[in-house]
């Protein structure tokens, strides 16, 4: 029997979307594992500036991309970003809010869970 997932706040993980369908193993939770080398872990509520930053970055999440059924992201839909990336934007003045429910509890390798707070929509 697999265990479920645990968020960073050690309740079970919540889905993140599934409109855009998102995750590393695009099931609509911020779930990881071996593969995922990018540890796209954080549930991230996208915003005008955080897209921005991400294509000068290098990682365009807001052009469509029909071969790979994707459509582009748009503010305020919600993504599952690579915990690094997060930071860095972070680091940047530019990270987008956050649903701690549904950030993955591996996220706390990376990004300290004050600093997860500070971006949280749904703090307790």
């Amino acid at each position: 029997m697999k265990l479920p997932s645990l968020n960073v706040l050690g309740q079970p993980l919540e889905p993140c979307s599934t409109e855009p369908v998102t995750g590393f193993f695009r099931d609509g939770c911020c779930n990881t594992g071996p593969m995922d080398r990018g540890l796209h872990t954080v549930c991230a509520v996208m915003t005008a500036e955080f897209l921005a930053l991400s294509k000068y970055l290098g990682n365009d999440l807001s052009t469509p991309r029909p071969e790979y059924g994707f459509k582009g992201l748009k503010p305020g839909d919600q993504w599952c970003l690579c915990a690094a990336r997060f930071l860095q934007a972070h680091e940047e003045g530019a990270a987008p809010q956050l649903r701690l429910a549904a950030t993955h509890q591996a996220t706390l390798a990376v990004v300290p869970l004050e600093i997860l707070r500070e971006y949280a929509t749904d703090a307790t």
